[in-house]
C-alpha cells in the first residue's frame, strides 16, 4: 500500500457510548456468560443458550461480541474490575511494595480459586484470542497492570524499569494461574512463584539518593572530633 492511499484511507470512527438500556443489556449478557462457565467451563458457554438465558436475540448478542472469545475475554475484564474495586476498598496491610503486590495478586488468585471453572474458561479464551480480539486483551491487561501499581501505592509515576517489572509480574501471574489449573502447580507454589517474581519491584525501584548529612559516596555522615582545635 503506497503512502497516497494510507493517507486517504478514512479513520474508523469511534464506537459510540452505550446507553443505559443497552449497558444493562451487555451486563445480562456478562453474568450469563460467568454463570454458565461457573458451572461447566469454557465448553459450557454456548452462544445460543447465552442469548436464551439473556433475554436477546442470538443476533443482538453476536453484535455485542463477534465470538464466544470475545464474550469470555469481556467476561475476564469484567471480573478484574470487580475484583479491582474489592482491593481498593481493602488494600495490602504490608509496608513493603514487592509484598503489596504479591499479597494482592495472592488475593486476586484465591478469588478465582473459589470458581476453578470460570477461571479455566477464561483464561482458555485468552489463550485462544487472536487478533480481532486484541482490544479486549489489551483491556486485561491495562486493568491487571492497573491492580498491580495500585498495590506498589507509589509517590509518582512509574519508571521505564518499574513498568518492565509489572509486565514480568504480569506473565508470571498468568503463567502460574495457568499451571495451577492444569493441575502442574500447587497453590503453595504459586505463592512462592509470585513472591519470588515480585521482589523486582524493589530492585527496580528508583535510588532515594544519599541521606541527608551523608557525603555523596561515602554512605557516611561527615566526622566530627566534638571538640576544639588547637
Amino acid at each position: 500500500m503506497t503512502t497516497e492511499s494510507k493517507a486517504a484511507k478514512p479513520a474508523l470512527p469511534a464506537s459510540p457510548p452505550l446507553t443505559e438500556r443497552q449497558e444493562a443489556r451487555r451486563r445480562r449478557i456478562l453474568h450469563t456468560s460467568a454463570k454458565l462457565a461457573g458451572r461447566g467451563g469454557f465448553d459450557a458457554v454456548q452462544m445460543r443458550e447465552v442469548a436464551e438465558s439473556s433475554g436477546v436475540a442470538l443476533g443482538t448478542l453476536y453484535r455485542y461480541f463477534p465470538s464466544k472469545v470475545h464474550l469470555l475475554v469481556a467476561t475476564m475484564q469484567d471480573q478484574l474490575q470487580h475484583m479491582h474495586e474489592t482491593l481498593r476498598k481493602r488494600p495490602p496491610s504490608e509496608e513493603d511494595p514487592g509484598k503489596r503486590v504479591a499479597q494482592t495478586l495472592m488475593r486476586a488468585f484465591r478469588a478465582l480459586q473459589r470458581e476453578p471453572h470460570l477461571a479455566d474458561a477464561m483464561v482458555r479464551a485468552l489463550t485462544f484470542a487472536d487478533r480481532s480480539v486484541s482490544p479486549e486483551v489489551d483491556t486485561v491487561s491495562r486493568l491487571t497492570t492497573a491492580i498491580i501499581l495500585d498495590a506498589m501505592n507509589l509517590d509518582g509515576p512509574a519508571t521505564p524499569d518499574q513498568l518492565s517489572a509489572v509486565r514480568v509480574i504480569e506473565h508470571t501471574w498468568h503463567s502460574a494461574l495457568i499451571t495451577w489449573l492444569s493441575g502442574r502447580a500447587s497453590i503453595a507454589q504459586v505463592k512462592i512463584d509470585i513472591e519470588t517474581v515480585c521482589r523486582l519491584i524493589d530492585v527496580t525501584a528508583p535510588d532515594p539518593g544519599p541521606r541527608p548529612g551523608t557525603r555523596p559516596g561515602s554512605g557516611t555522615a561527615p566526622h566530627s572530633s566534638g571538640g576544639k582545635t588547637g
